[in-house]
């Protein structure tokens, strides 16, 4: 045999065995092997690595935030209605220390069994227990929380490992004459509320108005109040000093009356004093030099004065000459 066709024929076995052994793991991913269908126990990560070529098979699990969508799920209502959810996505994420439990009991494909097929059988059973209105409308913003609470249960307990983060629902679609029927009912719910609205606006006005009214009221009021204190204040400043002025008046008079009253008491003290026998009759003979009288005529009067231990006596006698 030729050499040079023997190392031709080697390079191109060894170049096809390197391209069929020679694989790439992606960054977020973890390579996983199957030999014969069973999987091996060895895993790898991120990089370049090489296989048995024809026997060994790789496959990339995701271990990063992945988006599972599911697509037209029918749903049948309590009430016969037949509606479909056009799509359902599924935010989820595995942990690389999963991967192998999860792919070994469930396969590469471990989303169909544990996301997919599980979305449809959650929400048949949400469905089969509420009537269209509380489907399509009433209970319509409570369906993804449901969804994701059932799922992450299961998971829990199937799948440890397995996280579900979000689960995003679009609005059914239901039959169109079911649809319009809504429809025309939404409109009459806007205009409803649009009158509701408008009567609010109109109530706030009106309380508006008569809260400025009250204010306008209660400040009248006060300002009103304020003025009949000031009058009372006025009045009662008025009266205390009229009382001080009266109190003034009073002890003046007061106090001109004490003085003289003080000077009659003395007087008289001093007049009592005076009351002597000696003082008396000098009184006496005053008073009769005062009233002495003299008369001119034929007839000159006669006075005659007796006096007595006990009291002076004056007899006037006239005599005729």
């Amino acid at each position: 045999m030729n050499p040079l066709a023997g190392i031709g024929v080697f390079a191109v076995v060894f170049g096809i065995a390197v391209q069929y052994s020679l694989h790439k793991v992606t960054e977020g991913h973890v390579g996983v092997y199957f030999r014969g269908g069973a999987m091996l126990q060895g895993m790898a990560g991120p990089g370049f690595h090489m296989m048995i070529p024809f026997l060994t098979s790789v496959r990339n699990v995701q271990t990063t935030l992945q988006t599972d969508e599911v697509k037209n799920v029918p749903c049948g209502t309590s009430g016969g209605v037949m509606i479909y959810f056009d799509r359902i996505e599924v935010v989820n994420v595995l942990q690389p220390t999963a991967v192998y439990d999860i792919v070994k009991n469930y396969t590469a494909d471990y989303d169909k069994p544990l996301i997919f097929d599980k979305v449809h059988h959650e929400l048949n059973q949400f469905c089969s227990g509420h009537n269209l209105q509380e489907v399509y409308i009433g209970l319509f913003d409570q369906i993804d929380e449901n969804l994701k609470s059932a799922l992450q249960a299961d998971l829990t307990e199937m799948a440890p490992g397995l996280k579900v983060h979000a689960v995003r629902v679009t609005k059914p679609k239901i039959p169109e004459a079911i649809r319009k029927n809504y429809e025309l009912m939404e409109a009459e719910k806007t205009k409803l509320m649009i009158s509701t609205q408008r009567q609010k606006v109109i109530e706030k006005d009106a309380e508006t108005e008569r809260k400025k009214a009250v204010i306008e009221a209660e400040k009248e009021a006060q300002v009103a109040k304020i003025k009949y204190e000031q009058n009372i204040l006025e009045k009662e400043s008025m009266q205390k000093m009229e009382t001080i002025n009266d109190e003034m008046h009073l002890a003046k008079e007061k106090s001109k009356t004490d003085a003289e009253f003080y000077k009659i008491q003395k007087q008289a003290e001093a007049n009592k004093m005076l009351l002597i026998k000696e003082y008396l009759e000098l009184k006496k003979i005053e008073a009769m030099a005062t009233n002495n009288k003299v008369y001119f005529g034929p007839d000159i009067p006669n006075m005659f004065i007796s006096e007595d231990s006990k009291d002076t006596k004056r007899t006037l006698t006239s005599v005729k000459q």
